[in-house]
C-alpha cells in the first residue's frame, strides 16, 4: 500500500472533488470483476472515485482496505458511500495503429487572421499522395488521372 503525506492527501482530495465515480459496487459486493475495473481505472486515471451501494459502514471500510491492499493503492478519502483511491498512472508506450503504407501524421500551425490571437495547431493524417501547402491546406501531390474517353467526348 502506498503511504501519502498529509499534504499529498490534501492535494489529491482537492483534485478528486470534481470527479464522478467511475466504478459502482452493488449488492454483490467486491467481486473479481469489480477489482479488475478498479485496477483499470487506476491505471488509466491514477485518481478515481468508487461508489458503494450499501448501508453497512463496516463493510464499506473493509472493502476500502481490501481494495487498497490488493491493488497497492493509497486510500485518499472515505466520505459516506464514496471511496477515493490513488495509484500512480502506469506509463505505457502508445503505439499508433498501422494507418497503412505512406500514411503520416503532420502538425499544421496556422497564424490567426488578425495576428493578435494564438495560432491554431491541428494534427492531420496525410495519405501518400497528399502534401501541405504553404498556407496550411492539404492538396494532392499529383493531379488525378483524367479519363481519355471523357476528354474525347467533350
Amino acid at each position: 500500500m502506498i503511504k501519502l503525506t498529509p499534504a499529498e492527501r490534501s492535494a489529491l482530495r482537492a483534485e478528486a472533488h470534481g470527479l464522478k465515480p467511475i466504478v459502482l459496487i452493488g449488492s454483490d459486493g467486491l467481486t473479481a470483476n469489480v477489482i479488475k475495473e478498479i485496477s483499470l481505472g487506476l491505471d488509466s486515471h491514477g485518481l478515481i472515485k468508487v461508489r458503494v451501494f450499501g448501508d453497512d459502514r463496516e463493510a464499506r471500510i473493509a472493502m476500502y482496505e481490501t481494495i487498497c491492499e490488493q491493488l497497492k493503492a493509497a486510500p485518499v478519502q472515505h466520505i459516506g458511500k464514496l471511496l477515493v483511491l490513488y495509484r500512480p498512472k502506469v506509463e505505457t508506450e502508445k503505439t499508433r495503429a498501422s494507418a497503412g503504407k505512406g500514411m503520416r501524421e503532420v502538425t499544421i500551425v496556422k497564424a490567426s487572421a488578425s495576428g493578435t490571437k494564438r495560432p491554431s495547431v491541428t494534427k492531420v493524417l496525410l495519405k501518400g499522395n497528399e502534401r501541405v501547402t504553404q498556407g496550411g491546406n492539404i492538396k494532392r501531390a499529383k493531379a488525378r488521372q483524367k479519363s481519355t474517353k471523357k476528354s474525347v467526348l467533350s
